[in-house]
Parts: structure tokens; sequence; C-alpha cells
């Protein structure tokens, strides 16, 4: 970043001579199309290289979405889009002009030119000009400077005011809209949580195999690491550790625990973080299939005779099985208790904590203080959002076929039978303005409880549970009124070089779609 910074187009040298002549004003000045404009300095924070960015749904279409500039989200506006101007992909000429209005943004243009000293009695008014460019976007023409006959002087304020015209009123909104955590819709889904009469429980895959651990052990869900570094003298289940916030996790493979055939990780496999008596442990599987809410009719214990069976070490760490879809489907439920109750793995745990306290005695200390917020994170697309996993009633496949509704709403896919209950399903896609993708096997309807409405979104893909920081979390610039309700928060992972966009699922139904909703359910 540093060689893009202000200092490469002599900006800060421009500032001083600025004082110098009173009676001069310094712009910078750009190309967009084949038009030369300019942009007084003194709003000017920087000019960067066109960053990464994560796309925002419900937002202008002038926006081309948000980037991490130094640990600070960044919308990247299109300059291009917003004067009318045809599409054009960003090359190595292309930059970001950083303005602060209201909020820093930057703006995407095709070349930056140079700053140039203005003497005032050059800087004309716009009055009688027409043309290509909107003349109540512009505060000023320049002429015979830089080279060029004209210079157009852009008005960002109006601009902004023009694109983003809930702008002004949403940044007057922003305190209100920070004291509002993601907990905001967690009341609400408290009273559709288990109850005792239910199990809620995370299942996944190991060779072929369904399994599942109760989620109130589940502490998160996280990708395997590229690097696992091995334990000295620990049995071969246990893979070794990975660093996970600043803290030593062992991982324990279920695939060799259980005996079963090898396979090395993939993209679809995943760690579940478990944790009982302060310990945490992780558990390499296949993949996470689903958070189950199984009504404990449908479980039954495992029979003692295969318990007391001292050759079957996989089947003493479960303790239940659940038979799902008329008994075609049995799910295994592992006791975490039993699983650390293993020697082996205390052992990992001993040596793992003995080597954590020698090297971060500090950073253990602030880890056990709690103060991180759990989401689960799943993908639209390539860009991920992530929703308090208080909030998740459960999270289960898509069928192959969902029963359609005449006359509802649009983004309204249909209703499926959950245990006996209609549950009205909705596209996120579609919800959130995207193009929508063919049904696949990797989508998932994530189950909320919206103001007493039980209602399923269809994702992409549920990726983990993830446990964030709540410093790493931030209001979201507000680009409308929609976005600024429902995606008012971010993620701001700047070591992972992530951002996750955080919903408000209270948010994710409209007024005028609640009654129709309920009506389904009923």
């Amino acid at each position: 970043m540093s060689s893009e910074s202000n200092n490469e187009l002599g900006l800060a040298e421009s500032r001083s001579e600025d004082a110098e002549a009173s009676d001069t004003r310094q712009y910078v000045t750009f190309m967009c199309d084949d038009e030369v404009f300019a942009v007084e300095m003194a709003p000017v924070q920087e000019i960067i290289r066109v960053p990464d960015v994560v796309r925002v749904p419900l937002s202008p279409p002038t926006l081309e979405g948000l980037a991490n500039l130094r640990g600070k989200v960044l919308p990247i506006i299109s300059l291009r889009r917003a004067l009318g101007f045809d599409e054009r992909e960003a090359d190595d000429s292309s930059r970001a002009v950083v303005i602060d209005i209201c909020q820093p943004m930057g703006f995407v243009v095709d070349r930056v030119a140079s700053v140039v000293g203005v003497d005032v009695s050059k800087i004309e008014g716009v009055e009688g000009i027409g043309g290509t460019v909107n003349t109540e976007l512009l505060s000023g023409l320049i002429k015979d400077v830089g080279g060029h006959a004209m210079v157009m002087v852009l008005n960002f304020e109006k601009l902004i005011d023009q694109e983003f015209a809930q702008l002004s009123e949403l940044t007057e909104q922003r305190g209100l809209v920070n004291s509002q955590g993601l907990g905001a819709s967690s009341a609400s889904a408290d009273s559709g949580r288990s109850s005792e009469e239910e199990l809620h429980l995370v299942s996944f895959d190991v060779a072929e195999q369904e399994y599942a651990i109760a989620i109130e052990d589940v502490q998160e869900i996280v990708q395997v690491p590229e690097q696992i570094v091995q334990v000295p003298r620990a049995q071969s289940h246990v893979l070794g550790v990975m660093t996970l916030r600043n803290r030593l996790l062992p991982l324990v493979a279920l695939r060799r625990m259980f005996a079963l055939p090898e396979r090395s990780a993939d993209e679809q496999s995943r760690i579940v973080v478990v944790a009982l008596g302060g310990a945490s442990v992780g558990i390499v599987v296949d993949n996470v299939n689903e958070v189950l809410r199984v009504p404990r009719r449908g479980v039954e214990a495992m029979p003692s005779l295969l318990a007391r069976n001292g050759d079957m070490s996989d089947i003493t760490d479960i303790t239940d099985i659940c038979r799902l879809d008329n008994g075609q489907r049995l799910v295994s439920v592992i006791s975490t208790h039993n699983l650390f109750r293993q020697s082996s793995i205390r052992e990992a745990l001993n040596t793992v904590n003995q080597q954590d306290d020698r090297a971060n005695p500090s950073e253990r200390q602030q880890d056990v203080s709690g103060d991180d917020e759990q989401v689960v994170v799943f993908r639209l697309g390539t860009e991920e959002f992530g929703v308090p996993i208080d909030s998740v009633q459960e999270i289960v496949r898509v069928p192959e076929v969902l029963t359609h509704v005449p006359k509802a709403a649009m983004a309204v896919e249909g209703v499926i039978n959950l245990r006996g209950s209609v549950l009205p399903v909705i596209d996120l896609r579609r919800r959130l303005g995207l193009s929508a993708v063919a049904r696949n096997d990797g989508q998932r309807i994530v189950v909320f409880l919206i103001r007493g409405v039980r209602t399923g979104f269809i994702v992409d893909a549920v990726a983990e549970v993830l446990k964030v920081p709540r410093q790493a979390i931030e209001p979201a610039p507000h680009l409308s009124a929609e976005q600024a309700t429902l995606l008012a928060r971010m993620a701001n992972l700047e070591k992972q070089k992530r951002m996750l966009q955080l919903i408000e699922p209270d948010h994710l139904l409209l007024e005028s779609d609640l009654h129709s909703l309920a009506g389904m359910s009923a």
C-alpha cells in the first residue's frame, strides 16, 4: 500500500505549498472514460490500487463492494457506473481515490493524472454547458491546466447524495444500529430452542457413516489448516496440534480412532472443536452435514451388549442412536465425556497445555475471557455471511422436491414437511437480490424462528461455526435502508484476510411477508 500512498503523487508537498498561496487551490486530476475530471485535494485521503472486494447484497448498483484498508472497511464505488459510462475491467492503471464524505469511500477511476495547483481565476461555473456528464454533479470547470483544455471538477457530495440518497439519514442512525448486537435476534430465537423433549445435535460424516455431537459441547467448526504440528509419543489417532486464535488445539482423527480407512483431508473436511471441563479438542471429520433437532422418542440408547464389548473402541464413545426418516437413517451420537476419558487424548491435552502455558501464558489468560461471538458461517457464491448461532434452530438438507405454494412471494421456493410441521422455505439469494443457481448437494436450509414464524432459508453451503473476537466486529458502511438493518455489522478478520457480513435474522422477513408465511406454517 505504501507505494500508492499520498506521497506518490506529492499530495503532502502540495498541501504545504497550498498554505503559501492562498489564491491557489490544489486538485487531483484523473481520467474516467475519455473525460478528465478533478477533485479538490482537501477531502482526498489517499490513492491506492484497486483492492479485492466483498460484494454486498441490497446495495446500490454503483457499489463494487467492501475492501479491507489497513483494518478498516472501505466501500469501493465504480465512478464509471455512477457517471453512466460503459463498463470496463480495472487494469494496472486503475486506481481507487479515497475521499472522506461522511465516511471514507474509494472511487475507482481509469487513471490518476496529476496533482495541480489552480489559480482561482481559472475556475469557472458550469452554466451553459451540456454533454456527457450531468452538470448537477459538477462544481466548476478548470481551463488550460495540466495540459488539458478543460477539466471538470466533480462534486462528490452531490454524487453521493444522488447514488446513496439515504446515506445521511443512515449515518445519523449509526449510534442506534451500533447498540444492537448479534444477540438482537436471540431473544425471539430462545423461545424456539431445544426443549427437554429434543436433542440438538451437529451431525457429520466419517467414512460414509453419520455421527453427531450435542451442540452444547461444540465450541466451533473450522477448516483444516495447512500445517499440523506433531505431538511427540502420541498415539496414532492424535494427528497433532494446530494454532487457533493464539491457542494450541490438539487434533484427533475419528477415522483412525474408529479404525476406518485413511483419507487425506480435502475442501469438505472440517474440525469440530468440542469442550469439556475447560479443555478443548479438535475432531477431524470428513464433512459437516446439519444441525439437527431430534425428538427424544426417536433416540435409543446404545445396546448394552455392544457398549460392553471392549474390542469395539468406537462403540464406547457412542451413547445413543437416532432413528430418522422412519428408521431409514441412523445417526450415532458420540459422547464427548467418553471421548475425553481416553488416556491417549488426556495425555495429548496435558502435553499441549504445558506447551501452551510456556509459550503464551498471557494470551492463554485472555482467551478464556469469553469475549467472542459465536456465528454460523455460510456462503452465497464467493461471499461469506454469518448469523448468531443462538438464532439458528437447525440446518437441514434441501429435499429433492419442495411443494410450491400458489401466489406465494417470489423469494418463497415452497414448503417442506419437517418432522410433521410445515416449513416455508425462502431462497436467500433471491431475498438478497442475487442471481439464482441450480440446486446442488452442497446447499442447506438454515432454519430460524423470526418473530414467531419458523422459516427456512436456502444457502449455497454452510462453512463453519466460528468464534469471532468482538473487537473484530464493526458497523458495516450504511449503503441503503434495507442493507443497514439486515447487514448492519461486519466481522473484519484482517489476519485471515476475510470479511464476514453479519446478518440480523429478525430482518430477514419483511413485515408484509410475516402474515402470509405464518399462514403457510399453521
